[in-house]
């Protein structure tokens, strides 16, 4: 059965480029430790998506509607419906002194920011510096190799993938309490300063709503214990030992 739009689905996939089989994002822990770009803050599990609405590259969303659940596909995605194609344009020839202190240390290949633009040093040279904005993979197809993990149809699957993609914690330490139209979420209390958490709240309880329709609350819950009260209370006696 294939997936309609708006469907919420699991997938795991490891992209690269086509031309030079560089491995440049994955969803599985093993496979960035593999080609080297695992990164300790990334939180690798399969990926949230919902079908059809953009929250992946549009040449891999447009093939989701014809796969299916336990299915793995190589999906190629075409620089137009990947990260673009080049445009001359967005490359530059700018004074090497607008790097300001900077201006030193780069070299080509390096990633700077220049007037709020990121940008890829091409070349440096006579005091100047070839800058291009086009994203680092404009012009590149992209060849995706997706595994689709799961279809989420229950109103539970649903709150605890979405809890997952969007609470920076581990999932262990994900809790939730859903009774008739109310969810209760408890937040970890590591995170209780995190910072963005009521922008988190916002579009945690936005999907909810939208995807578990037949929620009417949602409900963040923060519990706090007096560790210093619990710090004064003193220990109790031990007991006596009786002589014989």
């Amino acid at each position: 059965m294939t997936f309609k739009k708006g469907q919420l689905i699991l997938l795991d996939y490891t992209a690269k480029i086509k031309d030079s089989g560089e491995v440049f994002e994955t969803t599985n822990e093993d496979d960035a430790k593999k080609h080297s770009i695992h990164d300790p803050n990334i939180k690798y599990m399969p990926k949230l998506v919902s079908v059809g609405e953009a929250w992946v590259l549009k040449g891999l969303d447009d093939a989701l509607p014809e796969t299916k659940a336990g299915e793995k596909k190589t999906i190629e995605v075409s620089a137009e419906k990947g990260f673009g194609a080049r445009d001359k344009g967005k490359v530059r020839m700018i004074p090497l002194r607008k790097l300001g202190e900077d201006a030193e240390k780069v070299s080509v290949g390096d990633t700077v920011e220049i007037d709020n633009k990121k940008g890829i040093i091409r070349f440096i040279g006579s005091g100047r510096v070839q800058i291009d904005y086009n994203h680092r993979f404009a012009g590149k197809t992209i060849v995706y190799d997706v595994d689709i993990k799961k279809s989420l149809d229950s109103d539970d699957d649903k709150v605890t993938e979405i809890l997952k993609s969007r609470l920076p914690v581990e999932n262990d330490k994900i809790n939730f309490k859903k009774t008739g139209g109310v969810v209760d979420i408890t937040i970890p209390e590591e995170i209780y300063r995190a910072d963005g958490l009521a922008i988190i709240k916002h579009f945690t309880q936005m999907d909810l709503f939208k995807f578990v329709p037949a929620l009417t609350k949602v409900n963040f819950v923060e519990s706090y214990e007096n560790k210093t009260a619990k710090k004064e209370e003193k220990p109790a006696k031990p007991a006596e030992k009786k002589s014989k």
